[in-house]
């Protein structure tokens, strides 16, 4: 897989992949956390999402400043930004303008020139598709119920049924999102995949939870068990990332040409927004891609 630029680029507000960077006619970026003027959720953050406690205001001026700094801003004029009522889906739809009102859905294509495709992610995964030849892009939205559904491999469809794209010339980049340190999942979500994936046990791993009391006192566990001391349940991560690389594989993508963050949105709250790790408390991050016009 092809890394993306981490540290230096989040600290300056964007996160951009070199599996996409060689594209020249493609505007793309995922945004991070510090940078913006918002001030709820802990000293100046770059909100990008209408939430509860936001501004609007505040949200529409950090929003002018990562299209600048993403060079989607040309002489004082922004280029149209699509963003979608987001439902943890599998609906996408071909844009070839800024639809009204808002779609639902989870993920978006196009082949309009100027143009701007967005989703909103704080946890689940933001995937951009790219078609080098057809100059084509596709945004997803990916959480597991997303991903489960085969969001990404059914986006790739759709650029094939739209655009004819070949997944030869597709180049891909997964951004930040939770990791599979810290995705504890239910054993629902991990039946769901083992039923849709032949690969699916491979995606979870399971850690015993710990019990301080068993740690200090190992010798109290060694004979038969009293009442209430059963077996401690085991956790279940979930690894999203190779959930989703694993389906833009199964579509016909080279490994090669995916690219994938290493940065965890649990892990590193001081750079990203996590609704699990703030107790669905925060702001959102926006991964945009767009063909320049």
């Amino acid at each position: 897989m092809v890394p993306l630029k981490t540290l230096q680029e989040a600290q300056n507000k964007i996160i951009r992949t070199e599996s996409l960077t060689p594209v020249s006619w493609v505007i793309h970026g995922f945004s991070t956390r510090p940078g913006g003027i918002s001030r709820v959720y802990g000293g100046k953050s770059l909100n990008l999402g209408y939430t509860r406690e936001d501004t609007r205001r505040a949200v529409e001026q950090n929003r002018t400043a990562f299209l600048r700094q993403l060079g989607a801003i040309r002489k004082g004029r922004e280029c149209p930004l699509v963003t979608l009522r987001q439902i943890h889906s599998d609906l996408i739809h071909c844009v070839s303008e800024v639809p009204e009102p808002v779609l639902t859905g989870d993920g978006l294509i196009t082949q309009t020139p100027g143009l701007l495709l967005a989703i909103l992610t704080a946890d689940c995964l933001p995937v951009i598709v790219v078609d080098t030849k057809r100059r084509a892009v596709g945004v997803f939205h990916a959480g597991w119920r997303g991903t489960v559904k085969r969001i990404v491999e059914k986006g790739v469809g759709e650029m094939q049924r739209c655009f004819g794209t070949r997944s030869r010339d597709i180049r891909a980049a997964i951004g930040p999102g939770v990791h599979a340190c810290c995705y504890a999942v239910g054993l629902e979500v991990r039946t769901q995949f083992e039923s849709q994936f032949e690969y699916g046990s491979k995606l979870f791993r399971e850690v015993e939870e710990s019990d301080p009391v068993r740690e200090k006192y190992p010798l109290l566990f060694l004979t038969a068990r009293a009442p209430g001391h059963r077996e401690l349940p085991k956790k279940i991560f979930l690894d999203l990332v190779e959930a989703n690389r694993r389906q833009l594989i199964a579509a016909g993508v080279a490994a090669t040409n995916i690219g994938a963050s290493p940065l965890c949105t649990s892990c590193r709250t001081d750079l990203l927004f996590s609704y699990r790790a703030d107790k669905g408390v925060t702001g959102r991050m926006m991964a945009v891609a767009g063909i320049r016009p």
